[in-house]
């Protein structure tokens, strides 16, 4: 009998084991379902690789089971490099309290599944890239205390179901793509804790429901773009230690109920529109250690008292509108104040004494105010002082010598001000001191040996001073310096060799200085240099081959300075962005080499001494956008390679002596907008092409040998400002579609070969202000009475041409005219009134019935007419009478001659004379504004009148003359 009950107990057994194996078999265990749940992920790490089949799943990474190991509890799977979407076979995993998935780099969406997860506590699944929006499925999670799923790229909104979620304690969707407003429902969520909806873009308003958050400790709304007013019954949520609400649209004024909250700790309302006065009841915030009001809209007095802040750390008030200075009774000895920015407000009055007694003070702001004043002399009382920036004020007097006691000082802010003296030996002192701005202020005297004592000096600024004397020769011992500004002084002497050894110089400039001498060979140690800037100074001598080996050099500025030699040196710095050698002495052919700096954007090599022509290879600088070769001795035609240069903006070769034929590939380059090829040899038409750049802004082609009409195409240059086509040999007529460039405000097409009228649409040229100078040309008709729209102008030349007529009474109206010449045409009739305050020479050499002043009324013309008319009877009169005398006198002469010779025939009578008169005189020609081409100044008076020539009485002389005889062609005025 017992050996039949153990068979069918064996049996038993084996069968509930079949069925168990089944069982498992057929998934329904939790092992099999994170089987199933690791074959969807990707684990390059391998994390997941002991979870596999015939091992207990309790000890698998990450798994925590139930006392009974018979589920899993806990799945922790944080920063495990896990790939892939989350698999929907987590729904089946019910006994799950705890899931955290969180910083890996799972994508997809979060799964509805979850909601089936009715014993879940925690899911955390922030910082991966998981998207969509966030399901409303998670609203059955009754048990749900902690929901982390912020830094991911969900959408949509905080859905309101989330109110749903009675015992949730942590809401945390901060750093996602969520929109829309914050659910009046949040306000159910009683036993909520900590709230973070930071850097999303929810709008709307906070809802007054926020109240019922009793227990709320953090709530976090930042950087979104929330508006309206910050409701009143945030001061209801009593446990609150955190409120940052910066970076939102909030209005209207600060809610006196805040100061409700007793067990507030940090306060950020920073970046907002806020407005009106800070309560003075926010001073009942005893616990309070950070408040940033900062960049908002308030006005009034600072009513905030650290004498009551007792715990205040961090006071940020910068970006408003405060008044008034600190409040005498601020701070006190035992403060614990840290931090106190005060910056870019109205603040005004002079230094606060008041903040001598906040000796906690570690970084104190109050720049861009209007402070001023002396800074007092016991500065040295912040002892725990190591950030200054009073910059941005109108504080006045010295620099105290007492600010060397600072010993904690690292950054030192006094730039922008009226400080004046020098600067104190006992800044020396400051070891610890990293970047010292005193740019623009009235600082005089030499730079201090003792301030290269400040090894930790990364950063000096002394722009804009009036220092003098030489810069410290024993500089090099700034070993940490990074950037060295002593621009706008007047610093003498030469650069110093031990300046090369600052080797971690990035920036260098000591440009609008009086330094000379050469460049020292210790700048090859500037490895790490950057910009470097020495314009306007009197450096001489050759570059040092070394410069070649500054790889890192992007900005060079030598200009204005006297260096001499080759620029090869140059050449070839792979970083090159910037280069400026204007006005030196360099000489030589330009380096092709140049070219390899492909970065190059800038180069200018004006007013030097180079010769041959422009290298082929620069054709390659593709970025190049200012080129700028004008004033040296380059020759030859421009290298079609050039026309690669699509982004030239600005072209300048004038004063060379190039030649050939202007290039149509100029018309390809888009970009261009300065175009001089003035002072050349340029030979043949000017092209067409030019036409095709939209963006000239302006043309000079002038002082060449160009010929051939001017291109009607030149009106399609809709933006040119300034078209100069002065001395060449063009001829044919000015084209009217010239009136299409409404913007030009100066045009020169005077000594040339024009001819015809000048075109009638010319008037409509509105914003011509400069000068319209169309003299020495063949230009025939009437002045057309358009030319009296053009009221901005400031210069009219039209002499020696062919204009006949009237000048018309419309160019009266010309208001801004303060130049005018009308000379040698052939015009007649009266003058514009408004034009009696011109001189004669303005209108000399035209019609003598020219009238009206300067010149004779036209009323004492026709009266002179009239009289001369009369005077012609008179003088007939008068001849014939003189005749019939002189005659009857020659008669009797000869009658007493004849009858002497009669008598006294034997004597010989010999008469003999000579005389000679000789007259000789010069007309010179009278200019009273005539242009100095030479030296580039229009409109200038001189007096060249030659002392051996007849000189004119001061008494009547009522103009210069201006003589030259050396040439015979009467110069125009232009």
């Amino acid at each position: 009998m017992g050996s039949v009950l153990f068979s069918y107990l064996l049996f038993f057994l084996t069968t509930v084991s079949v069925v168990l194996a089944v069982s498992s078999a057929d998934g329904s265990s939790d092992s099999y379902r994170l089987l199933r749940i690791k074959s969807e992920l990707v684990d390059p790490y391998g994390v997941l690789e002991n979870w596999s089949e015939g091992t207990n799943m309790c000890t698998w990474n990450g798994v925590a089971c139930s006392d009974d190991k018979s589920h899993i509890v806990r799945l922790n799977l944080t920063s495990s490099g896990l790939e892939g979407q989350i698999s929907q076979e987590f729904a089946h995993l019910t006994s799950l309290r705890v899931i955290d998935l969180s910083d890996n780099f799972l994508n997809g969406t979060i799964p509805p599944a979850f909601g089936e997860l009715h014993n879940l506590e925690e899911l955390l699944l922030f910082s991966n890239f998981l998207s969509g929006e966030i399901p409303s499925e998670i609203s059955r999670l009754r048990k749900l205390q902690v929901l982390r799923i912020g830094a991911n790229m969900l959408t949509g909104q905080v859905i309101p179901e989330i109110g749903e979620l009675s015992e949730l304690r942590v809401l945390a969707v901060a750093y996602c793509q969520l929109s829309g407003k914050i659910p009046n429902e949040i306000g159910n969520l009683k036993q909520l804790i900590n709230l973070d909806l930071q850097q999303n873009s929810l709008s709307g308003p906070i809802p007054e429901a926020i109240g019922g958050c009793k227990n709320l400790q953090n709530f976090a709304a930042s950087n979104n773009r929330i508006e309206g007013k910050i409701p009143a019954s945030i001061g209801q949520l009593e446990s609150l230690e955190i409120l940052n609400l910066a970076n939102n649209s909030f209005s209207g004024l600060i809610p006196v109920e805040l100061s409700h909250l007793s067990n507030l700790k940090y306060l950020n309302l920073f970046g907002n529109e806020l407005e009106g006065e800070i309560p003075f009841d926010l001073n009942q915030l005893v616990q309070l250690e950070t408040l940033d009001l900062s960049n908002n809209k308030l006005s009034g007095t600072i009513r905030l008292l650290n004498t009551q802040l007792k715990n205040l750390e961090t006071l940020s008030l910068s970006g408003n509108f405060l008044t008034g200075s600190i409040p005498s009774n601020f701070c006190l000895r035992d403060s614990s104040l840290s931090l106190l920015i005060l910056a870019d407000n109205k603040l005004s009055g002079n230094f606060p004494l008041e903040l001598l007694n906040c000796t906690s003070i570690r970084q104190l702001d109050l720049s861009g105010n209007s402070f001023g004043g002396m800074l007092p002399r016991g500065l040295d009382r912040l002892e725990s002082l190591t950030d200054l920036l009073l910059n941005n004020n109108s504080f006045t007097g010295t620099i105290p010598p007492e600010i060397g006691n600072l010993t904690n000082l690292e950054d030192l802010y006094l730039f922008q001000n009226m400080l004046s003296g020098g600067i104190p030996v006992e800044i020396g002192k400051l070891q610890r001191l990293r970047e010292l701005y005193l740019y623009e202020n009235q600082l005089s005297g030499s730079i201090p040996r003792e301030l290269t004592n400040c090894s930790c000096l990364t950063s000096v600024d002394f722009f804009g001073n009036q220092l003098s004397g030489p810069i410290p020769d024993n500089i090099g011992r700034l070993k940490n310096l990074v950037i060295l500004q002593l621009r706008q002084n007047e610093l003498s002497g030469p650069i110093p060799s031990s300046l090369g050894y600052c080797r971690k110089l990035q920036k260098l400039a000591l440009a609008d200085n009086k330094l000379s001498g050469s460049l020292p060979p210790t700048f090859r140690f500037l490895s790490e240099m950057d910009l470097i800037t020495l314009y306007n100074n009197s450096l001489e001598g050759p570059l040092p081959e070394s410069l070649s080996l500054l790889k890192n050099l992007s900005k060079i500025n030598f200009s204005h300075n006297k260096f001499s030699g080759n620029i090869s040196p140059l050449a070839g710095l792979d970083s090159l962005t910037a280069l400026d050698l204007t006005n030196n002495s360099f000489s030589g052919p330009i380096p092709s080499k140049l070219a390899l700096s492909k970065n190059l954007t800038r180069l200018r090599l004006a007013n030097n001494f180079f010769t041959g022509q422009i290298p082929s290879e620069f054709g390659q600088l593709k970025d190049l956008r200012f080129l700028d070769l004008s004033f040296n001795n380059l020759t030859g035609n421009l290298p079609p390679s050039l026309a690669g240069l699509k982004n030239l903006g600005h072209f300048l070769l004038s004063s060379n002596q190039f030649s050939g034929e202007i290039p149509t590939w100029l018309g390809g380059i888009e970009d261009l907008g300065e175009l001089d090829l003035s002072f050349n040899n340029f030979s043949g038409t000017v092209p067409t092409e030019l036409g095709n750049s939209p963006k000239l802004l302006k043309l000079s082609l002038s002082y060449n040998r160009l010929s051939g009409p001017i291109p009607p195409e030149l009106g399609n240059l809709t933006s040119l400002n300034v078209l100069n086509l002065r001395r060449n040999n063009l001829s044919g007529s000015i084209p009217s579609t010239l009136s299409k460039c409404q913007k030009l405000y100066e045009l020169r097409l005077s000594e040339n070969n024009l001819t015809g009228s000048i075109p009638y649409e010319l008037g409509s040229l509105s914003e011509l202000q400069v000068i319209l100078d169309l003299s020495k040309n063949h230009i025939s008709g009437e002045i057309p009475s358009s030319l009296g729209n053009l009221v901005k102008l400031e210069r009219l030349n039209l002499s020696f041409n062919q204009l006949q007529g009237k000048v018309p009474q419309s160019l009266g109206r010309l208001s801004s005219l303060h130049r005018l010449n009308l000379s040698y045409n052939h015009l007649e009739g009266q003058i514009p009134s408004t034009f009696s305050g011109f001189p004669l020479s303005s209108f000399m050499g035209n019609n003598h019935n020219l009238c009206g002043p300067p010149l004779l009324s036209c009323s004492e013309l026709k009266e002179h007419d009239r009289i001369w008319e009369l005077s012609k009877a008179s003088v007939v009169g008068i001849t014939v009478a003189i005749v019939l005398t002189a005659t009857v006198i020659c008669m009797v002469l000869l009658y007493i001659m004849l009858r002497i010779w009669c008598n006294w025939r034997k004597v010989t009578i010999s008469c003999s004379e000579t005389g000679g008169i000789e007259s000789k005189s010069k007309q010179g020609e009278n200019w009273v504004y005539g242009e100095e081409i030479n030296s580039g100044q229009y409109w200038n008076t001189k007096s060249l009148v030659s002392s051996k020539e007849k000189q004119i009485s001061k008494g009547t002389c009522m103009f210069n003359l201006s003589v030259s005889s050396s040439d015979s062609t009467v110069k125009p005025l232009v």
